[in-house]
C-alpha cells in the first residue's frame, strides 16, 4: 500500500477517535446537565418554587370589621363610620432611575394634590422615603377624614390622576360623646400580637382600651383575613395572587338604657360624682355615669399628646370611673347595715330606744351626732329616719363589730363586685387584723363608733352601695352587677350568661321589714333626711349619707344616698355620690329625685 494512503487512513481513524471521544463528551455533559436540570425542576422543584414565593409575595393582614355596641333599647353606643382617604400607589408612580426620583415625583404630586383640595400636606418627603423603605406594597395614605368640599374638589379635579385613588376607612366613633365614656370605653391602635407577626404588613386595626370595649374585645374585634401581594424585583406591587377574608366582629347589646343614662348624666351636671342604677332583681346596670369625663372621640384613632397632658393633668380626674374605681367613705349610708348586723344577732329590735343628748362620751373622747342639740329618746326606724349618730353609736357598740364585718362581706363590701369592666376597686372593710398591720394596734370601741357610722378607714365604691340598695330592695338576696347582656353574630343572637346571679343573705323578713320600715320614712316623712327624693305617687325607700375627708384645716363632705323604688315592688336600686357638697339630704337626694321621675316617665312611655 503506498505511503500516502497509509497516512491518510491513520488520519482518518484519528479524526475518527476524536470525534467519538467529543461525541462522548457531549452525551456526558448532557446527561449531566439534565440530571442538575431535573433535580431543580423536578425533585428540588417544589422548594425553589416556594423559595421564589417568598422573595416575590408579602402577606398582608387584613382587620375585621369591630362589632358595634347597643344599649338595651338597640340605640347605637359605639359604631363604625366611613372615612374617605386619599391613597397614593407608587407601582403607578415609579420613576426609571434611583429612588430619589420617585421619591421627587411623589412629592411634587402631593403638592398639586395639596392645591386642588385646598389642604394642608400631611406627608413629608421623609415619610415618603420611610414608607418606600418599610412599607412599598401598600399605598400611602396621604390625607384622612375629607370633609364634604375636598371631596368635591377631589371628584372635579384629581379623581383621573393615575396613582392616586380615593380610599374608604373604617373609624370607630360613639355617637353620645361623653354619656357613655366610662362604661362603653373606648380603642386604640392595636399592637402587634403574636398571630400578626405572621404577616410581612399588617393594616392598622382597633383593640379595646377601656370600658366593655376592652372586656369584650375579642369579640368585637372578630377573626383577621389575609391576602397575599406578588411584588416584583424591585418591591412595588404587582397583584393581589389570594385573599382570605376577614370575619366581622360580634354586635355586643348592652343592658345600659340610654334614656336612664341620660337622667342620671343630666342630674349630676358638672359636679364631680357618680350614679348607678341597677335592676334590684338581677343585677342589670341600667346606668352608669361618673363626672366629670371625657369625650371618647378623641382617642380614635389616636389621642394627640396635648389632649392627653390635660386629661391627665386635670385635677378632677376625668379619666377615673368614680362609679367603680372611686374610694369614698360610705357615711350614713352604711346605718342599714348596721341595724341588720345588730337585729339579725338578737343584740336590738325595732323598738330598741336610745336617747341622744347630741352626743357620746366615751373613754375621754367625745363622739357628736350630726344634730348637735340631738334628737332624744327613739327606736331604731327613729334613728334610721333622723340618722342618728348617738343611736348608732349606741346600737354597734351594744352587738359588737364583727356581725357588721361580717354582714358588709357578705354584701359585697371590701371586694370586688365582680362587675364585667375593668380597674374595679375592691374597697375595704377594717378589722382587728388590719389596724394592728396598719397602725399597730388593737381595735377600740372608738372604731366601732366610726364604723356604725361609715366613717374611718372603711371604703366604698358606688357601685358597692348600689348592690347594697338592691340587696334591702329584694329581700335579702346579693346580686352580681353586669352591663353585657347578649352578642349577636350573622343575625344569632347568644346570651352571655353573666346574670342573674344572686346569693341568698339568709335575712329574716321581720329583720328586713324593719329596716325597710326606717328607710321608706328617710324619703316619705316631712322630716325625713332624704325628703328632698319624694316623689309624689311612689313610695321610695333610702338612706342619706355625709362623709367627712381631707385636713383639719381644709374639712370636706362625701354626698350620698342610696335608694330603692316602688317600695313595694322596686325595680330601680340606685346609689349617689358627690365629691363636695353639704349634705346627703340636701345634695344627693334631689339627684336620686330627678333620676327616679325619668325612669317612671319612661315606663309611661311604652
Amino acid at each position: 500500500m503506498p505511503e500516502h494512503v497509509e497516512r491518510v487512513r491513520r488520519r482518518s481513524a484519528s479524526i475518527g477517535f476524536r470525534i467519538r471521544v467529543v461525541w462522548m463528551g457531549m452525551i456526558v455533559a448532557f446527561f449531566f446537565l439534565g440530571t442538575v436540570l431535573w433535580r431543580m425542576q423536578v425533585a428540588s422543584g417544589e422548594h425553589y418554587r416556594q423559595r421564589l414565593m417568598r422573595q416575590s409575595t408579602r402577606r398582608v393582614r387584613l382587620p375585621a370589621r369591630r362589632g358595634r355596641i347597643f344599649d338595651c333599647r338597640g340605640a347605637i353606643l359605639a359604631d363604625n363610620r366611613p372615612s374617605y382617604c386619599i391613597a397614593i400607589h407608587f407601582e403607578e408612580l415609579r420613576q426609571r432611575g434611583p429612588w430619589s426620583r420617585t421619591v421627587e415625583y411623589v412629592d411634587s404630586l402631593l403638592d398639586r394634590l395639596a392645591d386642588m383640595l385646598g389642604l394642608p400636606r400631611r406627608i413629608s418627603r421623609e415619610d415618603i422615603r420611610m414608607h418606600i423603605r418599610r412599607r412599598l406594597p401598600l399605598p400611602l395614605i396621604a390625607w384622612r377624614d375629607l370633609d364634604d368640599v375636598a371631596l368635591a374638589r377631589w371628584a372635579e379635579l384629581a379623581s383621573n390622576i393615575p396613582g392616586v385613588e380615593l380610599y374608604v376607612d373604617s373609624v370607630r366613633c360613639y355617637p353620645f360623646g361623653p354619656l357613655f365614656c366610662h362604661v362603653v370605653g373606648y380603642v386604640g391602635r392595636a399592637a402587634v400580637t403574636p398571630s400578626g407577626r405572621d404577616f410581612d404588613y399588617y393594616l392598622p386595626e382597633y383593640e379595646g382600651r377601656r370600658g366593655v370595649e376592652k372586656t369584650y374585645d375579642s369579640l368585637l374585634r372578630g377573626k383577621a383575613g389575609g391576602k397575599v401581594v406578588l411584588v416584583d424585583a424591585s418591591g412595588f406591587r404587582y397583584r393581589d395572587l389570594v385573599s382570605r377574608p376577614a370575619k366581622d366582629g360580634a354586635d355586643l347589646w348592652l343592658t345600659l338604657d340610654v334614656r336612664i343614662q341620660q337622667a342620671a348624666f343630666d342630674a349630676l351636671g358638672d359636679r364631680a360624682g357618680a350614679v348607678v342604677v341597677l335592676g334590684p332583681q338581677d343585677g342589670r346596670i341600667l346606668a352608669l355615669v361618673s363626672s366629670p369625663g371625657f369625650d371618647p372621640n378623641m382617642f380614635v384613632p389616636a389621642i394627640s399628646p396635648a389632649d392627653w397632658n390635660a386629661l391627665l393633668e386635670d385635677s378632677r380626674r376625668p379619666l377615673l370611673n368614680r362609679a367603680i374605681a372611686g374610694a369614698y367613705v360610705p357615711g350614713s349610708t352604711i346605718k342599714p347595715l348596721v341595724a341588720m348586723a345588730a337585729l339579725s344577732t338578737g343584740a336590738a329590735g325595732r323598738d330598741t330606744e336610745f336617747t341622744c343628748p347630741g352626743y357620746l362620751d366615751l373613754g375621754g373622747r367625745r363622739f357628736h351626732c350630726w344634730y348637735r342639740k340631738g334628737h332624744g329618746r327613739l327606736n331604731m326606724v327613729a334613728a334610721l329616719r333622723y340618722s342618728c349618730n348617738v343611736y348608732f353609736y349606741r346600737l354597734a357598740l351594744r352587738c359588737g363589730p364583727e356581725p357588721i364585718w361580717r354582714l358588709a362581706r357578705e354584701v359585697g363590701l371590701g371586694r370586688r363586685t365582680g362587675v364585667d369592666l375593668d380597674y374595679e376597686l375592691s374597697g375595704l372593710v377594717p378589722d382587728r387584723e388590719w389596724h394592728r398591720r396598719h397602725f399597730g394596734r388593737g381595735w377600740s370601741d372608738g372604731d366601732t363608733c366610726n364604723l356604725a357610722i361609715g366613717q374611718g378607714a372603711i371604703v366604698v365604691t358606688p357601685l358597692q352601695m348600689a348592690v347594697v340598695a338592691a340587696a334591702f330592695a329584694n329581700g335579702g338576696r346579693m346580686v352580681r352587677p353586669h352591663v353585657a347582656d347578649r352578642i349577636i353574630r350573622n343575625g344569632v343572637s347568644k346570651f352571655l350568661g353573666r346574670g342573674p346571679e344572686t346569693a341568698d343573705l339568709g335575712w329574716r323578713p321581720q329583720d328586713v321589714e324593719v329596716v325597710l320600715e326606717g328607710m321608706a320614712e328617710v324619703v316619705g316623712a316631712r322630716d325625713g333626711t332624704g325628703r328632698r327624693a319624694a316623689l309624689p305617687g311612689y313610695r321610695i325607700a333610702g338612706k342619706t349619707g355625709t362623709a367627712q375627708y381631707g385636713p383639719e384645716d381644709d374639712r370636706k363632705k362625701y354626698c350620698w344616698m342610696i335608694a330603692f323604688a316602688p317600695l313595694e315592688k322596686p325595680r330601680y336600686a340606685i346609689s349617689v355620690v358627690l365629691d363636695e357638697g353639704q349634705s346627703g339630704g340636701q345634695d344627693a337626694a334631689p339627684i336620686v329625685r330627678e333620676v327616679l321621675k325619668r325612669c317612671f316617665e319612661a315606663e309611661a312611655c311604652e
